[in-house]
C-alpha cells in the first residue's frame, strides 16, 4: 500500500485513480496522519446480504436477554 500527502494527491489524482484501477490501495495523509484511502471499486463492494442476514439470525439465536428488549426505547435513548 502506498501513501501520499493530500496536497500531492490533489495534483496527481488521475495517477492515483489509475493505481486504484490496477488494484492498488493508496492512503492519503494530512500532516503524516492517514485520513482517507483510495481503493479499487471491486474491493469496496458490500458483502452478500443473504449471508449477512444469516449471520445476524444465528447471532440473535445465541444471545439471551434477562428482560424483554424494547427496540423503540433503545432507539429513543440513542437519540438523546
Amino acid at each position: 500500500m502506498e501513501s501520499i500527502g493530500i496536497y500531492d494527491a490533489k495534483a496527481k489524482l488521475s495517477e492515483l485513480v489509475e493505481l486504484a484501477e490496477a488494484g492498488h490501495a493508496v492512503t492519503i495523509t494530512r500532516h503524516g496522519r492517514p485520513v482517507a484511502r483510495l481503493v479499487p471499486a471491486r474491493q469496496a463492494r458490500r458483502p452478500d446480504r443473504s449471508a449477512l442476514m444469516d449471520e445476524i439470525a444465528a447471532f440473535s439465536k445465541s444471545v439471551r436477554l434477562r428482560k424483554p428488549f424494547d427496540l423503540r426505547k433503545a432507539i429513543e435513548e440513542g437519540r438523546r
